[in-house]
Parts: C-alpha cells; structure tokens; sequence
C-alpha cells in the first residue's frame, strides 16, 4: 500500500531533530566503509567528530579547559580548516554558498559536523554545513570534501520539496570531485542524511552506471562537551588525526592489492559547485 509522503513541515518534525542548542557538540560513533564491486571491502572504525554551531564560536573556551577555537589546544577547531581555508569566519562564507545554491533568504542558524583537531593536526575527508531556518527547518546542506592532495570541494545542495522523508534527507549529486585514485570520476553520489540531533547520521552511497559501488557511513551519538568527556573521548580513540590519515592510505594499499587499478587526478575544480555541472568560476581552485 503506497502512502503519500507528508509535507515538508511535517517531514522536518521527523528528520530534523532540532540540532544541539550549544556552541560545541561531541559526537562519538563509527566510520563505516563497504565497496561492493569490482572487490569487496569492508572496515569499520572507532571515531568522534564535533558540531559547531557558526555564529557562538565565541562561546567553545569556556566549554574545557582542553578546547578551543582559532586557538592551539589538545582539542581545537579552526576556521581556516574550512571554507575558503583563509582563516576568516566561515558564516559570511557559507551564507554566500547557501544564496549561490538558491536559498532566498540567509539561514538563522548555521552548524558545522567536522573532525577537531588534535594537538594542532587534522584531515578532514568530510565536512557538513547544517542550515536551518527561523522554524528550526532544514533548508540547505554543504559537502566539504577533500583529498589527500591537499585540494577541496563544497556541493552546495538546498533542501527541495520531497527530499525530506522518514528516513532521512535524501539528496544527489554528480561526482565533480578527485577523491581516490582507487575510484573512477564519472559517479554519482547519493546522500541520506538524519541531521544532527541526540543522534546524527550520514550515508553515501556512490553509484556508477551499474549501480552502487561504495557506501560510506557515519553514524554518532550526541554528548556534551566537558573536560571528562573530551578525555573519555582521547582515551577510547586516542591520536585521531593520524588514525584517519592511517586509514586512508591503509585501506587503500589494503585495495591495491586486491588489484584495483589506480586512475589518474584530474585537475582540480573550482572551489564549489551548487548543481551538477554548474561550478563556481570566480573561486581559485
């Protein structure tokens, strides 16, 4: 029996959850990669990430002792990590983006779900721009993608009619993006995301012209930022930073030698894209 899909208001009650209302949120949980063709791979890993809210970055030293922001610390987030990577506020940067990609109005509340640094270092694979509106609804997602080559990516996706469903946000788009040697350019991706709430999800599902071939999985749960949970979160995954980088280049040497053939890095796009196809020819690579 086929149900028609509720509207978009409603939807939102469903998926949106109401993002933390704190300048710092943890969120520990598990990677999950699976490759399906033309060998299958699987790896799971331990790892946290952090939300941040763009407009109360101001508020983060006062959370620990142990975190900051723009600042060195055991746990850090810096703008120019993100973005345009030039060490200015990212808000006025991701509104630009949001209106670029078709929002009418600028968002009342931006988050960020990105890895921190620790002890000065990070490598961001991806990085998530939440925006919402005055009603507390999704109405706008960044990916910021990166690779190992030191170069980025923002698709810039606004929240359509009928993207919203029980189980999630379900946006698409085309592969614009070098990420891996081990994976060809022409791709799709497929996003499913549970926006950051007590818990958050996000799910890609990378498909070639035979279907999927990668699905890629984080999946966390929320707890507040504290001296004692930052700790608890060092002890369990300890040396975050290095263990994502390790794992990057571990799995993928894990494929090679599985025989999967190496393609070669296309020049790098402009800095973002807000459809397929459509780049930003302003931005510097």
């Amino acid at each position: 029996m086929n149900h028609p899909v509720p509207a978009r208001a409603d939807m939102s009650a469903i998926v949106a959850q109401h993002a933390p209302d704190a300048a710092l949120t943890l969120y520990q949980g598990l990677v999950t990669h699976q490759r399906m063709r033309p060998k299958a791979h699987r790896f799971a890993y331990k790892i946290y990430a952090v939300l941040m809210d763009l407009d109360r970055q101001g508020e983060i030293k006062g959370l620990s002792p142990l975190v900051s922001h723009n600042r060195w610390n055991i746990f850090s987030v810096h703008d120019r990590d993100h973005g345009p990577a030039d060490g200015g506020p990212l808000r006025p940067w991701a509104d630009r983006l949001l209106a670029e990609g078709g929002l009418a109005q600028p968002a009342a509340r931006i988050v960020l779900l990105c890895y921190p640094r620790i002890m000065g270092a990070v490598f961001n694979p991806l990085s998530v721009y939440y925006a919402y509106d005055e009603a507390g609804l999704l109405v706008g997602v960044i990916y910021e993608v990166r690779n190992t080559f030191g170069e980025r990516h923002a698709y810039v996706a606004k929240v359509e009619e009928g993207q919203l469903r029980p189980s999630g946000l379900r946006q698409s788009r085309k592969k614009l993006f070098y990420v891996s040697p081990l994976m060809d350019m022409d791709m799709r991706y497929h996003f499913n995301l549970k926006p950051p709430g007590q818990e958050v999800t996000i799910r890609i599902l990378e498909h070639d012209g035979e279907g999927p071939i990668l699905s890629a999985t984080f999946h966390g749960r929320a707890r507040a930022v504290s001296t004692a949970s930052l700790l608890g979160q060092a002890l369990a995954v300890p040396f975050l930073t290095a263990k994502v980088v390790g794992a990057i280049h571990f799995e993928a040497l894990r494929l090679w030698l599985k025989g999967i053939k190496l393609r070669h890095r296309p020049p790098a796009p402009p800095r973002f894209s807000v459809e397929d196809g459509v780049l930003d020819t302003t931005a510097k690579p």
